[in-house]
């Protein structure tokens, strides 16, 4: 039977065994959940360097005891020049471009957030940034045993990346795409995370590293300007919320969908389904993405350009309305086009009693691919989740995209903190929905909520179905029930990469620390 890993002094979970052992070792430093995070954040970005990096966006909810929910928005704005008709001009007028120079088009948000996670640590008790980022450096340094994620994601999406400025050089070995257990050194990387280390966090955005990523992007057709990078900042703010049965759920502000993962397990627990892992739990939850996509798709996009605010979404009587629409025995038809998108989730809890769910991406595997030789940084292309045509979403200066990132917390009716998500663009509100009520509706170990078989409703990399896509894990008689509600049902191989790499971590109220990882990863879960 699968069980979590257990323990009173510190709790991490990671989807690159290295990054959590970089944060565990941070935990038995002393140090707390939210610099044990930033360790494991810069580790993960030279360990797992196809789904993160420093040159892409993040996201925190931070539990502190007896203290209001803090999030952290490190999400980069647009650059001053990008607007429809400087797109227009350079022959986008329909789409946004996905690779290359201009789909480099917003500020690398997460390094930020890291700051101003750091700035909710007492001054006094804050460990270095030397001893932080020291595990990241060596592996900068050294070499990475490459994963067997890693090259299979580089080998398939080589052909529009090879040509990009900079990746070749930075992620191939002699030209070719490095094997498995092939050691990848970033030796560039590994003098920028020195600097940071040195000259702070901030240098990242107004010293010479902001001069050298600017001077990069302008020389190769970015938009992105070094006032783009000077006029970022990461913001600290509350998060929306949800009460529910189980408790108070929290999740992400816009441009995030951390709305529709609030209503997915809001509309679900309005249903009354009382039994997981059959019909009524698969079917309900499946109809409760469906009518919360429907409501994303139409309104979501910068929260200072939406119609009306988000948390407005998540009304007792408008959620109401939304669960009456869902039939138990009938599926809704389901032609919509969803998004990509490649990211890393992390979770940790810390002796102190704070619990942190944190959340990095680059976007899509590699993100735009440009690759800055001198400072080993590939920057994100978030910017192609913008639209060019009027909409809350429309590409604008200084306007945020639409990110399929949400790290997700819950303060449960008994007393547990939960901290849970994953990766997976857009099936991160499906898995974390599907985590959610296997443990805490349905009272599945934590390990076990996280291993179980999965699904997917829309597209997954690379597939233009949107059908309803079911590991073969599933019972087959379920499977045909499904098939016979009028689900369009397409199989995929037992843990796939297309279900998310999950993970989560719970604090129980006498101090105990469960935490779970995804055997379809390469993490770890510790607890000591």
């Amino acid at each position: 039977m699968l069980h979590s890993a257990t323990g009173f002094d510190g709790a991490f979970t990671a989807p690159h065994r290295a990054a959590a052992l970089a944060g565990r070792d941070i935990l038995q430093a002393g140090g707390t959940a939210m610099e044990a995070m930033v360790a494991a954040a810069a580790t993960i970005a030279v360990t797992y360097p196809h789904m993160n990096g420093i040159g892409g966006d993040g996201f925190w909810l931070i539990h502190r005891p007896g203290q209001e929910v803090t999030g952290i928005s490190a999400c980069g704005q647009a650059a001053r020049l990008a607007t429809p008709d400087w797109y227009s001009e350079r022959g986008f007028v329909d789409a946004m471009p996905t690779r290359g120079p201009l789909a480099a088009l917003t500020v690398p948000g997460t390094i930020g957030g890291w700051e101003k996670a750091l700035s909710l640590v007492p001054e006094e008790q804050r460990l270095s940034l030397e001893m932080l980022l020291s595990s990241a450096i060596a592996y900068a340094e050294n070499g990475i045993a490459v994963t067997g994620n890693q090259s299979e994601c580089t080998a398939a999406k080589l052909g529009g990346l090879r040509e990009v400025p900079g990746f070749a050089e930075t992620f191939l070995i002699d030209g070719d795409v490095p094997e498995a257990g092939a050691r990848l050194c970033q030796k560039p990387l590994a003098t920028t995370l020195r600097t940071l280390a040195a000259e702070g966090l901030s240098s990242y955005y107004a010293g010479d590293l902001a001069r050298t990523h600017a001077t990069f992007l302008e020389k190769n057709g970015s938009p992105l300007r070094l006032e783009d990078f000077a006029a970022y900042e990461a913001r600290i703010l509350d998060p929306l919320h949800v009460e529910t049965s189980h408790g108070t759920l929290m999740n992400m502000i816009p441009p995030t969908q951390g709305v529709a993962s609030l209503m997915i397990l809001a509309l679900f627990d309005r249903l009354g389904i009382a039994q997981g892992e059959g019909f009524d739990h698969l079917h309900g939850l499946i109809e409760a993405t469906k009518q919360a996509f429907i409501e994303r798709n139409a309104g979501l996009g910068d929260p200072d350009f939406m119609a009306e605010p988000a948390q407005d979404w998540l009304a007792g009587d408008r959620l109401d309305a939304l669960a009456a629409k869902i039939d138990m025995n009938k599926a809704l038809p389901w032609p919509y086009e969803p998004a990509d998108g490649d990211t890393i989730w992390m979770g940790a809890a810390d002796r102190y009693g704070n619990v942190v769910s944190f959340i990095q991406s680059v976007y899509w595997e590699f993100g735009s691919g440009m690759t800055c030789s001198e400072t080993g940084v590939f920057f994100q292309n978030r910017g192609a989740g913008f639209s060019l045509v009027p909409g809350p979403n429309q590409l604008a200066p200084g306007k945020r995209p639409f990110h399929t990132l949400n790290p997700a917390l819950a303060h449960l009716k008994d007393g547990r903190v939960m901290a849970y998500g994953t990766m997976g663009g857009e099936g991160q509100p499906q898995t974390q929905a599907a985590i959610f009520s296997r443990h805490v509706q349905f009272g599945e170990d934590l390990q076990a909520a996280v291993t179980a078989p999965r699904w997917l409703l829309g597209r997954t990399w690379g597939e233009e179905t949107t059908t309803l896509k079911l590991e073969n894990r599933f019972d087959p008689a379920l499977v045909a029930l499904l098939k016979n509600a009028g689900h369009d049902v397409e199989m995929l191989p037992a843990f796939s990469d297309a279900a998310g790499h999950a993970g989560a971590v719970v604090l129980h109220e006498n101090g105990l620390m469960e935490a779970a990882t995804d055997p379809r990863a390469d993490g770890l879960a510790l607890a000591d």
